[in-house]
């Protein structure tokens, strides 16, 4: 859609054919999303383990050590039993502990109409949690919405 309106735009011509190169390079997996905001405690190195993943993934983060997560929580919707170590915020949407990064992505490529996703706990094997010598362990990524509502969003 974005190519066929530049391209329009262009006239046609070589200008539109050396647009239309330029653009096929650009994916959505490779799409600049928004700064990503992490609140966490400044002692938790799972968190900073994530905050890593996060940046490697190609995401820019903006880290503010707290000691109060619990207001954050509670200013952003998240419910106790979708709590976890730490809380970001990007483009509109809430993540809650060691969500992977390309789930993030396709929540933002996607724009689904929630609040946010949680990995409720610390799960052994999540971005951020790996513990050598053991196995990771299945998990659920889980969307949940203003009133409180919750569906597995993915299975990891």
């Amino acid at each position: 859609m974005l190519k066929k309106r530049i391209t329009a735009m262009a006239g046609g011509g070589v200008l539109a054919l050396v647009i239309a190169a330029l653009l096929s390079w650009y994916t959505p997996a490779t799409a600049a999303a928004g700064t990503v905001t992490v609140y966490k405690d400044p002692a938790c190195a799972c968190c900073g383990a994530w905050v890593e993943h996060m940046r490697e993934a190609g995401f820019e983060v903006d880290v503010h050590d707290v000691r109060d997560l619990q207001t954050i929580k509670a200013e952003n919707g998240i419910a106790p039993r979708l709590g976890s170590c730490h809380t970001a915020l990007v483009d509109g949407y809430v993540i809650e502990g060691h969500v992977p990064a390309d789930l993030v992505q396709k929540m933002l490529n996607e724009q689904p109409d929630f609040v946010g996703v949680s990995v409720p706990g610390m799960v052994v094997g999540s971005p951020g949690m790996e513990v050598p010598g053991q196995p990771p362990q299945p998990y659920d990524v889980i969307a949940f919405d203003a009133s409180g509502l919750t569906a597995v969003y993915a299975k990891r």
